[in-house]
């Protein structure tokens, strides 16, 4: 009796695996940046655009995690083609920096084991979030630069582009309004730092990112951008910075980040929200609130940010106008979405 039994348990068992497996969640988050977004001034072609785009990266990111496919899979899909769609600040379409030429950024980390890869300040990469991804791991290192960059990319089997591939006539004139506005100030003695400051919020912003949940509950975070329009001396924002712009550990959350970037790494935005999820207890949900609409709102930092954890749960908010951004789960159907909340 006590070995029937026994055996009753052992096959309950074996065949309930594959049964919590099948339940196991999966999830994708994105975004393609935030600011000043508003509906009336979009044309309705314009906004189909950004909505079919977003759901196409939704979809493909959505597809690999159904097929099995990792996290960081999932999320190297989801990034790239945004990075592909001259419509968002990363890759082709990216923002100019003041001398007129194209200086993108990346990272990528994974919640399984917190590794994480980085690049800054890249010229001829077409996938920055490919080469952030060999970084991580095909090298000893989390983040290279510039030429050095450009190097081990070579050093792995990786083309490089021409600058030009990522020209665009409207980054071009937003480029020129900005110098024009730049170049005034500085006649009049203005602050440099302060007449930076004062340029429209969406010369300072735009970035792409995805978060994503696989099969095997391993959570990735992955973010890339051409960084701020104009920008000098190399400048570098929070995209490719580890705990500002990008964050991932299978413990708390994913956090992938969108805004004026010196306030995401002076405040460490990525990082934070994990930590209040991990040493707190607070949700997702919660946790990001606080630092993007308390924290970061009172300093006087604008953006947002997508964050999932590896319950499937998952957050995007933001204190800009509107964001770019989309959501796609087995516990939830595929939603995109541009503006505030009452859009």
């Amino acid at each position: 009796m006590k070995r029937t039994t026994l055996s009753l348990l052992l096959l309950t068992l074996v065949f309930s695996l594959p049964l919590r497996a099948a339940e196991r969640p999966i999830a994708i988050a994105i975004h393609g940046g935030a600011g000043t977004i508003e509906k009336r001034r979009m044309t309705p072609e314009r906004e189909k655009a950004y909505r079919d785009k977003l759901r196409e990266a939704l979809d493909r990111g959505y597809g690999v995690l159904e097929e099995g496919g990792s996290s960081l899979d999932a999320v190297v899909a989801a990034v790239n083609v945004l990075e592909d769609s001259p419509l968002f600040n990363a890759g082709r379409g990216a923002v100019y920096t003041y001398d007129g030429h194209h200086e993108l950024d990346a990272s990528i980390m994974d919640g399984r084991t917190r590794q994480a890869g980085a690049v800054a300040g890249v010229k001829r990469i077409e996938s920055p979030i490919k080469l952030a991804r060999m970084v991580m791991e095909n090298s000893p290192f989390v983040m290279l630069s510039g030429e050095g960059a450009e190097a081990f990319a070579r050093s792995r089997g990786m083309g490089l582009v021409d600058n030009k591939l990522f020209d665009s006539e409207q980054r071009y004139q937003q480029l020129q309004r900005a110098r024009e506005k730049l170049e005034k100030e500085q006649k009049q003695d203005r602050d440099y730092r302060a007449a930076v400051e004062e340029l429209p919020q969406a010369y300072r912003m735009g970035t792409v990112g995805a978060v994503a949940l696989d099969k095997q509950g391993n959570i990735a975070a992955g973010t890339s951008t051409g960084g701020m329009t104009a920008k000098r001396y190399g400048r570098i924002g929070d995209s490719p910075v580890i705990g500002a712009g990008t964050f991932a550990d299978n413990r708390s959350c994913a956090v992938s980040a969108t805004g004026h970037g010196e306030y995401f790494i002076r405040y460490n935005v990525a990082a934070d929200i994990c930590a209040r999820v991990f040493y707190q207890g607070k949700t997702v949900a919660r946790a990001a609130d606080e630092v993007i609409n308390k924290v970061l709102a009172r300093a006087g930092g604008t953006g947002g940010v997508i964050v999932l954890n590896a319950a499937g749960d998952i957050a995007m908010p933001f204190n800009t106008k509107g964001m770019y951004r989309g959501s796609r789960s087995s516990r939830q159907p595929a939603e995109v979405a541009i503006f505030g909340d009452k859009e």
